[in-house]
């Protein structure tokens, strides 16, 4: 990752010192401060909500409070869109006053008008929702002319002198080599790339184009196979988890390494699942046992290999062995040979359905909170 030194030893002074305290801790705040969006993305969970919900915002003390409480020292701001939160420049402005490095997700659709609510920093980072080449990433936000929207968006954004990834999400069905071809379009503009498979969310309303941990070894070993072993690229990502997504390292997730703090509370257990919601982190901390979770452990998790569980646990492999690091990223990824040995599944236990349940508190809080506000959107519904 191509951050500023001053960042990169930021970040990297808080990792070491966190680690050798042998203590959990968080890499970076997922951050949901609303789910409302201005598309439908069949692949997303995020947005299947009743309108009371989904009119739901956090304020920017929320905000401020969910990094004080955590203490990461990195914020990616997603949703829902982001931008559609009319107070997300003073959230932006806020944390990086605190001095975090801020990840601000978008679909790209209003940055346009948006973009001069927010000046160029150091700690600031625009990640531009792209999944492939227009094909592919129409096709996955399901309208046409959204990857125009994003490439207008990113140029925009690099001559107002902002630093701006591609976050991109890959699902069953990709093609390696349209893939790598995109990947070689971010590389000509001069964008880095933040590249995960995608994952089931429980309410997606398409559950059937999830990649499966195999083929999505096999799929990167593909991609990776047509740049060099994945040098020929910028990624976001650091080069043991790409090194994992080529079935070439056994890691359990981490969990906790980004907490997700959304308009329900903080998210039991991660980012992706989501079994309960407690009102602080020190809660989510200690009050989630979790050897219930993970690859292995817990059905739900099963197919899971994406970065939000997976970095974290890269990151520590990468203190420990810097040398495996530094190999892995001046050789490339190894994209031939035995893959290493996966964690078996079929003593997880089974998947419990949770949603529903916190739908109905969150509703029932805010009918009680306000009745008549709440009437209000059930009549508009």
């Amino acid at each position: 990752m191509t951050l500023p030194i001053n960042l990169l030893a930021r970040i990297g002074g808080y990792t070491v010192k966190k680690h050798l305290s042998g203590q959990k801790y968080p890499l970076v705040l997922m951050l949901e401060p609303l789910l409302r969006c201005n598309l439908a993305c069949p692949g997303c969970g995020k947005i299947d909500y009743p309108d009371a919900i989904l009119n739901q915002r956090l304020s920017v003390q929320q905000c401020m409070d969910a990094i004080d409480e955590c203490g990461a020292p990195a914020v990616s701001i997603a949703g829902g869109e982001p931008l559609l939160h009319r107070d997300m420049p003073k959230i932006v402005e806020g944390y990086i006053a605190k001095k975090k490095f801020v990840i601000l997700c978008t679909n790209a659709l209003l940055l346009k008008k948006k973009i001069d609510d927010y000046k160029p920093s150091t700690f600031f980072t625009w990640s531009i929702h792209l999944d492939g080449d227009k094909g592919m990433h129409d096709h996955a936000v399901d309208q046409d002319g959204t990857y125009e929207v994003a490439i207008e968006a990113i140029e925009m954004a690099k001559a107002k002198g902002f630093r701006v990834q591609v976050n991109c999400t890959v699902f069953d069905g990709a093609d390696p080599e349209r893939l790598a071809s995109f990947f070689d379009e971010m590389e000509k503009r001069g964008v880095e790339i933040t590249i995960s498979p995608g994952y089931s969310y429980e309410r997606a309303a398409d559950q059937e184009h999830f990649l499966t941990r195999e083929r999505t070894k096999n799929f990167f070993r593909d991609v990776f196979r047509r740049g060099d072993g994945g040098r020929k690229w910028s990624f976001t990502n650091s080069p043991l988890f790409l090194d994992f997504l080529a079935g070439n390292q056994t890691y359990e997730c981490t969990p906790w390494s980004m907490p997700l703090r959304t308009v329900f509370g903080w998210q039991k257990p991660c980012y992706l699942v989501g079994e309960g919601y407690v009102d602080t982190f020190a809660e989510l901390m200690e009050g989630t046992n979790w050897d219930d979770y993970g690859v292995g452990k817990y059905e739900k998790c099963s197919n899971c290999m994406v970065h939000c569980g997976f970095e974290g646990t890269a990151a520590t492999d990468a203190i420990r062995n810097p040398l495996k690091m530094f190999t892995v990223g001046r050789k490339g990824v190894r994209t031939e040979g035995p893959m290493a040995p996966d964690i078996d599944i079929s003593n997880a236990r089974k998947a419990e359905d949770v949603h529903s349940t916190h739908v109905e508190r969150e509703l029932e809080r805010i009918k009680n909170a306000d009745p008549e506000g709440y009437k209000r959107v059930q009549r508009a519904a």
